[in-house]
């Protein structure tokens, strides 16, 4: 969205007061958007499949196409976007999708669009029903397919479309466009706390802009240690004296730490698990011993997201700790 936009809609959360509007305010991919760009003003855009992780531009990338495909009066009679939150089924399919795409356009020259966004949660059936309609109604209508997993989309769909794959955004990509959200804003923010909104977003720039917000309206102050409270997850520090517990302190006194640090400040099992993970990758320990840990490490974070109680498991964390424990002591 441009800034004069973007001032008029004030009560906007700033994940879509700041959502690029055209194609050049894309932050990455740049090799796919000149691509999309070359195909738009050749005119020979194709229907195209794009996926990849959430927050990394798919949705705004077809949007921003829209915007410049078709003027303001035209967009809302030219594009048919369709969500996961819409019914999607193959009545759907067969009825609302075929009825505009079979219908011809108010202008003279042009094509439709027809947005899928999170198309891998459409049924096997609708899908299929697709297939016929992309095939038969291309001289009238383009299709635009977006999911997070390729897998879940039918090859015969993959096959009839122009893939793209958004990769998961860099934090040198993100940083200009959180200078530019924290600029307008008039946040402050620390390094450590860019930092922890990079750490944390796994290069989701939605999750940035989001945890950004929500950390500058609880707090008032995006630093590091604000921002890990705000989203509930362990501070680094947190991790290390965990790590320092479960390997040099006794059985009872590790476990009774670590709960009291989870109850203290309110930390989910699986948080703490994905943390030590990396951690551990760090600690020169025999090859045996690490692969064995790490093993369990995962057995009790299965058991853990299938809904196990969480006293157990962290039981079962500690007590695999206890062979690391003696080649440390021993070495």
């Amino acid at each position: 969205m441009s800034p004069d936009v973007a001032k008029t809609t004030p009560n906007l959360p700033w994940v879509e007061k700041y959502r690029p509007s055209k194609l050049d305010d894309l932050i990455s991919h740049e090799e796919i958007i000149q691509t999309i760009n070359k195909f738009i003003d050749e005119n020979q855009l194709p229907h195209l499949l794009l996926y990849g992780p959430p927050g990394t531009g798919k949705t705004s990338t077809i949007l921003a196409c829209a915007k410049k495909l078709y003027t303001p009066q035209q967009f809302n009679s030219m594009v048919l976007e369709l969500n996961a939150s819409d019914d999607r089924g193959i009545g759907i399919v067969r009825g609302q999708i075929l009825s505009f795409a079979s219908t011809g356009t108010m202008y003279r020259s042009g094509y439709k669009l027809i947005i899928l966004d999170e198309a891998d949660a459409m049924t096997n059936d609708a899908q299929n029903a697709l297939r016929r309609i992309i095939e038969k109604y291309t001289d009238n209508v383009r299709f635009c397919i977006i999911c997070n997993y390729l897998s879940k989309i039918i090859p015969a769909l993959q096959s009839r479309c122009t893939k793209f794959r958004f990769g998961p955004l860099a934090p040198e990509q993100i940083l200009p466009r959180l200078e530019h959200v924290i600029t307008e804003e008039n946040v402050t923010v620390t390094e450590d706390g860019k930092k922890a909104l990079m750490t944390l977003s796994g290069g989701d720039m939605r999750k940035v802009i989001n945890v950004l917000q929500s950390t500058w309206l609880a707090f008032g102050c995006v630093n590091e240690e604000n921002v890990y409270t705000c989203v509930g997850h362990p501070l680094p520090v947190d991790i290390k004296n965990i790590i320092n517990w479960l390997l040099n302190e006794s059985y009872e006194a590790a476990y009774n730490k670590v709960q009291d640090l989870k109850t203290k400040k309110g930390l989910a099992l699986q948080d703490i698990l994905t943390e030590i993970q990396v951690l551990v990758n760090n600690i020169e320990f025999p090859d045996e011993v690490l692969i064995d840990l790490v093993i369990k490490m995962a057995e009790i974070e299965k058991r853990v997201i299938s809904g196990c109680n969480e006293a157990v498991q962290l039981n079962s964390l500690v007590s695999a700790f206890q062979k690391p424990r003696e080649i440390d002591v021993s070495s």
